[in-house]
């Protein structure tokens, strides 16, 4: 299987790496609570973003694009910009279990965004092989969700001091902090026409 990949899949498994390590960053913070593991954390991000970018760019280059390495490219931005971000917000203190739920729509708006542009992305080429727009926000939009996280831990605003405090709801925790997440979900899913750069 190796054999088959092309050099912008080797970019896109560091992509994928960033996202993983992300996650085992915010493992780390859990077990120490030391708050340099959740820079590390929202610091992978960018670097998973700029390898998505560069994965991009060197299949153009060399005219190599392939069915395997749009699949890798869609599993790859699930982990770094979909499960790594709500998964760093879980570690900032959203944690309840409204928290959870918005988190988890988050995450399956993306991978619903994601399947929806693989499947309609020839259709959108009109027979060009190169999209114009995208129909919802791209997954890597997520980004901004992070620097708010990256934001929040420097201003020590993490666990019970984050921002916008909590509200019981029947009993159940909900940050309002967290509805970033239910929002971005939301703008992935919409049919906002966004223009490919």
């Amino acid at each position: 299987m190796i054999r088959e990949f092309h050099l912008a899949d080797w970019f896109t498994l560091a992509n994928s790496f960033c996202g993983v390590g992300a996650l085992f960053s915010v493992m780390t913070y859990l077990q120490t609570l030391d708050p340099l593991h959740l820079y590390f954390a929202c610091g992978l991000i960018p670097v998973a973003l700029f390898f998505d970018v560069l994965d991009g760019r060197i299949a153009r280059w060399r005219q190599q694009s392939s069915a395997l390495g749009r699949e890798l490219d869609s599993l790859a931005d699930v982990i770094s910009f979909g499960v790594a971000p709500a998964v760093i917000a879980y570690g900032c203190g959203m944690q309840g279990l409204f928290d959870r739920i918005v988190l988890v729509y988050f995450v399956a708006c993306g991978v619903s965004r994601l399947a929806r542009y693989n499947v309609t992305a020839e259709q959108l080429s009109e027979g060009t092989g190169k999209v114009k727009y995208f129909e919802g926000t791209p997954i890597p939009t997520s980004l901004l969700l992070v620097a708010v996280l990256a934001w929040a831990t420097w201003a020590q605003a993490i666990g019970d001091d984050l921002w916008f405090g909590v509200v019981k709801i029947a009993g159940f925790q909900l940050h309002p902090l967290v509805l970033m997440f239910a929002l971005s979900g939301s703008l992935m899913i919409s049919r906002i026409r966004i223009p490919k750069l």
